[in-house]
């Protein structure tokens, strides 16, 4: 119950179609195969996290355009390509997010993570607090009877694992409800770009991550996009991978730097397990007083099951400042 976890952050061009998907599935299929191959003399690495908008991009401000042009359904021709990588090397995947279509909510595009391990997909992540205004996708907490999981969490081989995507972790409450469903270790697939990066006045990036490790006891693993701003703009993005313990330890770090980077560090799950047994101080899981709380009882972004746009959720926020 000992290995290294990989993030690996990218600078691909923005794509314009679908038909651009292939070449960065592809790239980052290479990554992952140098890095079980490179490392391998020195130790296993069993779990890989891709970044968010890996294969594409919400270039488009429509969520016509971006399901016409860009969306794709899953599973498909990439998520098998995963998985032949997983069967050939026991490892496990979690992917670069996806900007899906699903015949079930016509219409409707949702940004999603899939968890990719040799018996084919484990889980799909879709991102429950998309970053409004701008992103115009579906929150599937949006849905009126929603019946798939909103935080799944998988019991694996190298341990229990769960995920949320960028903008989910400043809300404490989708990584609390993670980490109550038993994770060891929680995947961050983030497109964060700047000011709100690794770099000194406003270094989110890395206090958020480190924040969100100590206080839910996991490890974290945090694979952040690397893109110039000539590739993804308006915004540059600042990189700064990085996995985190469950002290909140920077394990890894890609630091300061944007940029195609690769980061590797040791997941001890027989240790973490052990330490939630023997602790009684500062364990939050456990002190947690549940009726001490009201404030989610509020009525603040109301469901709204249609497809958004930029106007209709700038009225959902302004309606929620009330």
């Amino acid at each position: 119950m000992r290995y290294y976890a990989a993030t690996i952050q990218t600078d691909f061009p923005a794509p314009q179609s679908r038909s651009e998907i292939t070449s960065r599935c592809n790239a980052m299929c290479s990554l992952i195969e140098q890095t079980v191959l490179g490392y391998e003399p020195f130790f296993d690495v069993r779990l890989f996290v891709l970044p968010e908008f890996g294969h594409q991009v919400p270039i488009y401000q429509t969520t016509k355009e971006i399901h016409d042009k860009l969306a794709v359904e899953l599973p498909n021709q990439y998520t098998t390509q995963y998985q032949k990588l997983c069967q050939k090397y026991g490892i496990f995947i979690q992917t670069a997010s996806f900007l899906e279509k699903d015949n079930k909510y016509p219409g409707h595009v949702f940004n999603t993570t899939l968890l990719i391990g040799p018996t084919g997909i484990l889980s799909k992540y879709r991102k429950v607090n998309t970053w409004i205004p701008w992103e115009v996708h579906t929150s599937p907490a949006d849905l009126e009877n929603y019946d798939e999981p909103l935080f799944p969490v998988i019991d694996t081989e190298i341990g229990k694992l769960g995920v949320a995507i960028c903008y989910d972790w400043l809300f404490p409450e989708c990584i609390r409800e993670i980490a109550f469903a038993g994770a060891d270790v929680i995947n961050r697939v983030s497109a964060y770009m700047d000011p709100w990066g690794n770099t000194a006045p406003m270094e989110w990036w890395s206090l958020v991550n480190r924040t969100r490790a100590l206080e839910n006891m996991v490890y974290v693993v945090a694979a952040n996009q690397g893109a110039s701003l000539k590739h993804y703009p308006p915004f540059s993005w600042p990189g700064g991978s990085m996995i985190v313990d469950f002290d909140g330890r920077i394990l890894a770090s890609a630091g300061e730097s944007a940029g195609e980077k690769i980061v590797v560090a040791p997941i001890d799950i027989t240790a973490i397990r052990e330490e939630k047994k023997r602790r009684k101080g500062h364990d939050t899981i456990a002190h947690f007083r549940q009726q001490a709380y009201q404030y989610n009882q509020q009525d603040k972004l109301k469901i709204n099951a249609s497809i958004p746009t930029i106007d209709t959720l700038n009225q959902r926020i302004n309606y929620a400042k009330k």
